[in-house]
């Protein structure tokens, strides 16, 4: 199933679980960011491990957030650089927006539709059981693609320029989400899924109200 939209009236992808506003930023802010963090993201390129060898990413990544918010995952342990300027604005209009909070950002930065995202969840013990993440994309349209994390048809709805994704409290116990690769994208698409790291031995949890 392909999801399609013409207005920025919220859409619900999956009840209680997965909501897009496909132009929450209009277009002069949504370039001047995409602009503007391209250039001062310290964007890098990480590594996996896969028997034995190491295997990029594909795709550059830069974590941001409050001290001691480090975040692992793939078999890297990220700690985090300090706020951008964009990067903290972008955040502090999304906790008033949302009603919730987030102490960290992942920045993905993909250079053309051969740079993708797997399936996979975002269930680290650092997130909690049911996280709320804010998902910002600015540049190229790019597909974002889900699907049951036991068993059923997955679904598709694609990412304009200025667009927040947002995967809400149950999303991430649910269903599994990717980026595939887009043979005709040539441009840059960036990325800022923001979250909240618990700190150790915190059992808090975080619901948008």
């Amino acid at each position: 199933m392909m999801f399609d939209f013409f207005e920025n009236n919220p859409l619900e992808l999956e009840k209680n679980a997965l909501i897009l506003y496909p132009n929450f930023f209009d277009k002069t802010r949504s370039d001047k960011y995409f602009i503007d963090l391209l250039g001062s993201v310290d964007w890098q390129q990480h590594y996996l491990t896969l028997y034995g060898q190491k295997i990029p990413f594909p795709r550059l990544m830069c974590w941001m957030g409050q001290q001691g918010a480090s975040y692992s995952f793939s078999g890297n342990t990220f700690q985090p650089l300090g706020w951008d300027s964009t990067v903290l604005s972008i955040k502090k209009e999304l906790e008033e927006v949302l009603n919730t909070e987030f102490n960290s950002v992942l920045l993905n930065l993909y250079r053309n539709g051969q740079d993708s995202m797997s399936w996979h969840a975002d269930d680290e013990p650092e997130l909690g059981a049911e996280p709320i993440i804010a998902s910002v994309s600015l540049g190229a349209d790019r597909t974002f693609a889900w699907k049951p994390k036991y068993g059923g048809s997955s679904k598709k709805v694609t990412l304009p320029h200025g667009s927040l994704l947002v995967m809400k409290a149950h999303f991430q116990s649910q269903f599994l989400h990717a980026l595939p690769k887009a043979k005709h994208v040539t441009h840059h698409r960036i990325n800022l899924t923001y979250r909240f790291i618990r700190p150790k031995g915190s059992t808090t949890a975080f619901f948008i109200k």
